[in-house]
């Protein structure tokens, strides 16, 4: 199975979630609450291949408005493969990058947008959180495991700018 993540591609298999592909692979994608439907910071909008995963879950459906599903926002740690294909999509976290490297001023529209999106769902996000038993030890290696892959992301992205600049840069022959 072919995935497209940020435009870069990788194999997927079915049973697999988005989120984890994403962080197998060192992607850019938002993932505090370490996939627990917790923070929606894992957001990402798949541009191809929506019929290729699974149905929404309880927590999407509480936490995406339908205006974000129309756009094929989906949550990374909710959704998994389900079918062999082609599934594309762009991190909000991506988006946001490129935003802010390309259109700065679309960013101001775009959080505005996505602030009304979670008020107008968070009757809902608040019904489902109430009922919701978590286990808090599973939760809290969780969130220490997220932090501890945005530190090795972090780590990796200044090696690669600090060995780009100093003309050093193996990072295109994907050794950086």
């Amino acid at each position: 199975m072919r995935i497209i993540i940020n435009n870069h591609e990788y194999e997927a298999s079915a049973g697999d979630r988005l989120l984890d592909i994403a962080r197998s692979n060192h992607e850019h994608i938002g993932y505090f609450c370490g996939g627990n439907a917790m923070c929606q910071t894992c957001y990402v909008k798949v541009l191809e291949g929506n019929d290729l995963l699974s149905p929404l879950s309880e927590e999407e459906e509480a936490f995406l408005s339908s205006d974000l599903v129309k756009e094929g926002t989906r949550m990374a740690c909710q959704a998994t493969v389900e079918k062999q294909g082609t599934i594309r999509f762009v991190s909000a976290v991506e988006e946001v990058k490129q935003m802010v490297e390309h259109e700065p001023l679309h960013l101001v529209g775009y959080v505005a947008k996505m602030g009304w999106e979670a008020i107008i769902k968070l009757p809902d996000t608040l019904q489902l959180q109430a009922k919701r038993e978590l286990d808090l030890w599973t939760v809290l290696s969780d969130v220490l495991s997220g932090i501890g892959d945005a530190f090795t992301l972090i780590g990796r992205a200044c090696q690669q700018s600090c060995c780009c600049k100093t003309g050093n840069c193996e990072c295109e022959s994907g050794k950086g």
